[in-house]
């Protein structure tokens, strides 16, 4: 008779759990990658010799897991654009990083509305799994649309705490490599970074959860490569996998 599945033991070390959203709970990353070409690309048109924004590894590597800003500096840091900062009340456009900046969120949540994300069957089934187990989870992602994505799906209520951009930004935490988020996130878990896991799939995250302390690491490779595995381990990921379901096991009676 099969056994319901249980965490695997490398989850049973810790007492809580904190997902990043993009990408480890929902299949939002191609989303937002699509959302940054489209406002890059727009202001790279505007730099004569600048090559279109390549929306997977330029995306991970300068973008994935980061705030908005901050994802959208980085990118123009690394093409020698020095494009003034701005303010948060920019406009969307390509005048400046926090123009560029709302260009994306614009674009992202047009198609939000025409294109809802999924969600990965792994993550969920594992999310059910910890619940059912009482281990507390929380999820902790730099958009502000984790929250709302979250609902949409009918997962809020597997979490006891959700961080999102709109809480960075109200307690002004820094953004990932910054463990801020996480941090934060398990402290409204009521247990110690030590005895925490982060599973995330972007390397400013797994960066930010190693330099937080953080008992267990787990890197998530969507691309399920060895480079991207290596470049999760380099940042600091204890073990990889290729999807969060990974961590279940079941058995045979």
């Amino acid at each position: 008779m099969a056994r319901a599945p249980s965490p695997a033991a490398v989850l049973l070390s810790v007492h809580a759990v904190v997902f990043d959203t993009d990408g480890v709970i929902t299949d939002s990353a191609p989303a937002h990658a699509a959302a940054w070409k489209k406002a890059f690309d727009e202001c790279l048109a505007s730099h004569e010799g600048q090559a279109p924004f390549d929306e997977e590894e330029e995306y991970r590597r300068h973008v994935d897991g980061r705030a908005r800003k901050d994802g959208a500096a980085a990118f123009l840091t690394s093409r020698g654009l020095g494009l003034p900062e701005g303010g948060p009340d920019d406009p969307p456009g390509t005048g400046t990083v926090w123009s560029v900046a709302a260009r994306k969120d614009e674009v992202f949540t047009e198609n939000l509305r025409d294109h809802p994300v999924e969600v990965w069957p792994g993550t969920v089934r594992l999310l059910h799994v910890l619940n059912d187990a009482g281990v507390p989870c929380a999820a902790a992602s730099a958009s502000r649309h984790a929250t709302e994505l979250l609902a949409g799906a009918g997962l809020l209520e597997l979490f006891r705490t959700v961080v999102d951009g709109n809480e960075a930004h109200r307690l002004a935490l820094p953004g990932k490599p910054d463990p801020a988020l996480f941090t934060e996130a398990a402290r409204r878990l009521g247990v110690p970074a030590g005895d925490t896991a982060v599973l995330e799939d972007a390397l400013a995250g797994v960066e930010a959860a190693r330099r937080g302390g953080f008992g267990l690491v787990v890197g998530v490779d969507r691309t399920d490569t060895p480079q991207g595995a290596s470049d999760l381990r380099r940042h600091g990921a204890d073990l990889v996998v290729s999807d969060p379901g990974d961590l279940l096991i079941t058995g045979e009676d």
